[in-house]
């Protein structure tokens, strides 16, 4: 795996998530971990995507089936305490943006 999600095809939602980690993340990867885990078994999860630069700029990019499983997920009581701490402690300020993939193609020379 070379971090790009194996995703169907299109239609589907994406939620793009974009923080700036804050000086206070003391708990951090070890919630992050745990909403991976936990977004794993939620309906209609497709896969995920994550970047983190060293200056604490983070985006993750998660798929959903449609708007309504990705709604579903941000509902679910662990995740919204994960939310809660980001607002409190771990980022200073961040952005949540919704989209439907229409398109999407790509190229992958490694066909092993």
């Amino acid at each position: 795996m070379d971090g790009i999600a194996t995703l169907p095809e299109p239609p589907y939602t994406a939620v793009i998530f974009t923080a700036r980690r804050s000086e206070k993340y003391q708990g951090y990867d070890e919630a992050a971990e745990a909403m991976v885990a936990l977004a794993v078994q939620q309906p209609g999860y497709l896969g995920h995507e994550s970047v983190e630069q060293a200056d604490g700029l983070e985006i993750t990019v998660s798929y959903w089936v449609n708007d309504e499983a990705a709604r579903n997920w941000k509902k679910v009581a662990e995740h919204r305490e994960a939310q809660r701490r980001g607002r409190e402690d771990w980022y200073s300020h961040y952005e949540i943006r919704v989209a439907r993939v229409e398109r999407a193609y790509g190229h992958n020379q490694d066909t092993s």
